[in-house]
């Protein structure tokens, strides 16, 4: 089970070169996502090219819901930004779960 610091990390550069991307340009959406094994969400902003206001808070009733979110355990998170593991298999197996709006999740395809 990967740290809540190391996950940070991970979101951190995922989110980064999201937000980077020309596909992403002009977004202003809440995202999340949520550490199923560490029972916390990751909560930010991606707006302006990069990420904003990312924190950590439990994981229950009260989280808001994102605009764009992302449900993984802590070890898929990290496998996928150190490479070793695909997005779109992950996603496909059930391993990784992205919800967003259609039209977000049409812009945002190519980068995932």
């Amino acid at each position: 089970m990967a740290t809540i610091d190391e996950c940070t990390t991970a979101l951190k550069r995922i989110l980064g070169d999201l937000a980077a991307s020309p596909a992403a340009a002009g977004l202003d959406r809440s995202l999340s996502c949520r550490l199923t094994d560490l029972e916390q969400v990751m909560l930010g902003r991606l707006s302006s090219g990069s990420v904003r206001d990312l924190k950590v808070v439990a994981d229950g009733p009260g989280v808001p819901r994102a605009d764009i979110r992302l449900t993984m355990s802590s070890d898929d998170l990290v496998a996928l930004t150190e490479g070793n593991l695909s997005f779109a298999p992950a996603w496909a197996s059930g391993r990784v779960r992205f919800e967003a709006g259609l039209r977000d999740m049409l812009r945002l395809r190519s980068l995932l």
